[in-house]
C-alpha cells in the first residue's frame, strides 16, 4: 500500500481501544502496539515524519500494511498486545528473552508424581507452575523445596522400587525422609508434594501456619520426634526466600523496580520484598533501545514480566509513572485473585527502595557493558538520529572568538570517534573583515580556506570529516554548506543549537530540521563535550592572540625594538605589567642593553 492509502485506510478507523499490528511487505508483523482510540493513534505514524523519532521513520518507512483487532476495553488491549508481542516477536517491540528462557515447574501425574522443568505448558494433565526465571536459577530452587520437604530427587521409581534396597545418600544426609522405605507411607508423600505446591503457588505463610499447627499438635500428644521433624522443615521453608531468588519472588507481597538504559545495555532490577525485608533480587539485561523514554521501556516491560505469571505481589512500586498503571493494576488483579496495586511512590521509604532499585539496574548495566559498547552504541545512535549511513569515524567542528572588530580566530577541533585527536586540531585568524565583526563571514572565511587546503592535498586537512558541526544554529549551517556547495563536497552538516544554560540541546540542518539530542544521554554528552572543547580551543587561542595584540601595541614605536625583539620580550615576561615593572639590567638580560634602556625610558619617561 501506498503512504497516501495507509492514511487513508487510518483515518477510517473507529475511535475505539483495540491493538495494531504493522506488517512489512513480506507480511512479517514488524511492531504491534495498543491504543485507547485506535483511529488516533495509527494515524499519528502516516502524518507528517518531522516530529517522529528516528526509529519511528525507520519502522514506518518499512510498513506495507496493517491490520487491527478492536477490543472493548484497555484491559483487553494490554492483555491481548503482550499474547501477539509473544508469538509474534516484532523487531520494533522491546522485547525480553523469549519463553525458552523461562522455564515452567511440571508435577507429573498417576502415583508418587515427581516434579521436573518444562519449557512451556501444556495440556497433559499435568499441574503447571510458573513461569520462573531462568533454568538454572529454577532447578536450584526446586532443590531446596524438595530438601526442605525431604521428599525424594533420585532415579528409584516409586512404589516399584519400595523396600528394593537400602535408602540412598540422601537419607542418610537427611536431605530425604526415605520414601522408598515401606514404612513411609503413599497418604504422607502426597501430602508433603502438597505441601511444595503450596510454596510454589506463593502460599508460604499459608503453610507455615498449617505445619506451625501441626507441630504444636504433635507436641501437645507428647510426639516430641515428629514435632522435631515439623520444626526442621518450617525452618528449612522459612530460610528458602533469603536464598532462592525463585522462591522469593513468589513469597514476596511487594516488587520494586528499577531500570536503567545504559551505553550498549539495558538492565532492569526487580527487589523482592516480604513484610518489610529485602528477601532477593532479580535483574536481566537486554539491548538498549535507542530512543525509548524509561516510562515507555517499563510499560512495555512490566506487561511481559507479571501478564505469564499466576503468582504475584500485592504491591507493585515502579520508578516512573507508565500511563498503563491503571490497566495493569486491573489486569494483575483479575489474575491473581487478590488487589495488586502498581504505582509510583513519591516520598518515604517506598521512594528510597525505589532509588536503591534504579541503582541496582544502572550498577548492572554499566558492570556488563565493556567501553567498546559504549563507543559503538553511541556513534550507532548519532548515526540514526542523523541519517548517516554509517557511524561517523571522524567529526569537526568549528568555532569563531572575537572581542570587536580585532582578533577575531576560529577553532577547528576534530574528534576521531568519541575522542578528541588534538593532533589533528588546528586555528585560524580571520583576516577578511573590515570594521565590523561577523560570525557568518568569518565562518565563511575558515570553512573556505579549510577546504581549499583539503583540495590542495594538504595532508594536515585530509582525510575530509564524517560530519561538520558548526557552533551556531540554522544559519551558521547553511553558510557552511553554502561553502561545501562551492568545493563539491558533500559531507553532512550540522549547527550545534544551545539552550539557556548554554549545552548544546539540538542539532540542526541547513534546512532548518532541529533533532533533539537530550533524550539519549550518550548522545548529549557527546555533543555536548564536543561543543565544549570547541569553544574551550577557540577561546584560548582568541585570548593567546589578543595578549600578543596587546604586547605589540605597547611597545611599538620603541627605537630599536623590532618583532623579534618584541616577541622575545612578550615570551621572557609574559604581560606588559611585567615588562613595566623590569629594571634595566633585567631588560638588557633578554635584548641588548640600549634597547632595554629604550624601553625602561619609554615606560618611565626616561626617569632615573
Amino acid at each position: 500500500m501506498t503512504r497516501e492509502e495507509l492514511k487513508e485506510k487510518a483515518a477510517d478507523l473507529p475511535l475505539a481501544p483495540g491493538v495494531y499490528l504493522m506488517m512489512d511487505r513480506m507480511g512479517k508483523v514488524i511492531y504491534v502496539g495498543k491504543a485507547k482510540k485506535l483511529k488516533n493513534r495509527v494515524s499519528q505514524y502516516f502524518q507528517d515524519s518531522a516530529s517522529h523519532t528516528v526509529k519511528t521513520r525507520q519502522m514506518v518507512s518499512q510498513v506495507d500494511h496493517f491490520d487491527t483487532i478492536f477490543v472493548s476495553s484497555e484491559f483487553e488491549a494490554l492483555v491481548l498486545e503482550n499474547s501477539l508481542i509473544k508469538r509474534h516477536m516484532p523487531r520494533y517491540n522491546i522485547l525480553l528473552k523469549d519463553d525458552k528462557g523461562y522455564p515452567f515447574v511440571r508435577l507429573g501425574t498417576g502415583p508418587y508424581p515427581r516434579f521436573t522443568l518444562a519449557n512451556k505448558y501444556a495440556s497433559d494433565g499435568a499441574k503447571y507452575f510458573g513461569p520462573f526465571g531462568g533454568r538454572f536459577e529454577t532447578r536450584q530452587a526446586l532443590d531446596a523445596v524438595c530438601a526442605a520437604l525431604r521428599l525424594p530427587t533420585c532415579n528409584r521409581k516409586f512404589p516399584r522400587d519400595i523396600g528394593a534396597e537400602r535408602p540412598c545418600l540422601n537419607f542418610h544426609m537427611g536431605r530425604c525422609d526415605g520414601f522408598c522405605r515401606p514404612e513411609m507411607t503413599a497418604e504422607e508423600y502426597d501430602r508433603r508434594i502438597a505441601q511444595a505446591c503450596q510454596l510454589l503457588e506463593g502460599k508460604s505463610k499459608q503453610l507455615l501456619r498449617e505445619m506451625t499447627a501441626e507441630m504444636e499438635a504433635e507436641a501437645e500428644a507428647l510426639h516430641f520426634e515428629q514435632a522435631a521433624a515439623i520444626r526442621d522443615r518450617i525452618n528449612a521453608i522459612g530460610a528458602l526466600s533469603k536464598k532462592q531468588t525463585v522462591i522469593a519472588g513468589l513469597c514476596a507481597d511487594t516488587d520494586i523496580w528499577g531500570i536503567h538504559r545504559g551505553s550498549g545495555k539495558g538492565c532492569y532490577a526487580v527487589l523482592h520484598m516480604e513484610n518489610g525485608n529485602l528477601t532477593g533480587r532479580e535483574t536481566e539485561l537486554f539491548d538498549a533501545p535507542m530512543e525509548e523514554g524509561e516510562a515507555e521501556m517499563l510499560s512495555a516491560l512490566t506487561a511481559q514480566y507479571y501478564l505469564p505469571r499466576a503468582i504475584l505481589p500485592h504491591e507493585i512500586l515502579l520508578p516512573v509513572d507508565t500511563g498503563d498503571c491503571e490497566g495493569l493494576s486491573e489486569v494483575l488483579t483479575k489474575r491473581a485473585g487478590h488487589k495488586v496495586w502498581v504505582h509510583v511512590p513519591q516520598r518515604g521509604e517506598k521512594a528510597e527502595l525505589r532509588a536503591m532499585a534504579q541503582r541496582n539496574a544502572a550498577e548492572e548495566a554499566e558492570r556488563a557493558t565493556t567501553a567498546e559498547e559504549r563507543v559503538a552504541y553511541t556513534l550507532t545512535v548519532l548515526a540514526r538520529m542523523l541519517d548517516l549511513p554509517e557511524p561517523p569515524r571522524r567529526m569537526e567542528s568549528f568555532d569563531i572568538s572575537n572581542t570587536g572588530k580585532s582578533d577575531i580566530v576560529a577553532s577547528m577541533v576534530v574528534y576521531s570517534g568519541v575522542r578528541p585527536l588534538k593532533s589533528a586540531y588546528r586555528r585560524f585568524r580571520i583576516q577578511s573583515l573590515g570594521e565590523h565583526p561577523d560570525d557568518y563571514a568569518s565562518m565563511r572565511e575558515v570553512l573556505t580556506r579549510r577546504l581549499q587546503r583539503a583540495a590542495d592535498g594538504d595532508e594536515k586537512f585530509l582525510p575530509l570529516p564524517d560530519a561538520f558541526l558548526i557552533d551556531g544554529g540554522e544559519t551558521h549551517a547553511r553558510t557552511a554548506r553554502e561553502v561545501a556547495d562551492a568545493f563539491g563536497v558533500r559531507v553532512p552538516i550540522f549547527g550545534m543549537v544551545k539552550d539557556d544554560r548554554h549545552r548544546t540541546r539540538a542539532l540542526v540542518t541547513p534546512e532548518g530540521r532541529e533533532i533533539g539530542i537530550v533524550s539519549n544521554q550518550a548522545v548529549f554528552s557527546l555533543i555536548g563535550q564536543i561543543q565544549e572543547e570547541t569553544h574551550r580551543f577557540a577561546i584560548t587561542y582568541h585570548h593567546e592572540s589578543h595578549s600578543k595584540s596587546a604586547t605589540r601595541s605597547a611597545l611599538d614605536g620603541i627605537p630599536g625594538l623590532g618583532p623579534k625583539r618584541r616577541e622575545a620580550l612578550r615570551k621572557r615576561f609574559g604581560t606588559i605589567k611585567a615588562i613595566r615593572e623590569a629594571d634595566v639590567d633585567t631588560l638588557a638580560a633578554v635584548v641588548p642593553r640600549p634597547a632595554a634602556e629604550a624601553v625602561w625610558n619609554h615606560f618611565h619617561g626616561g626617569r632615573s
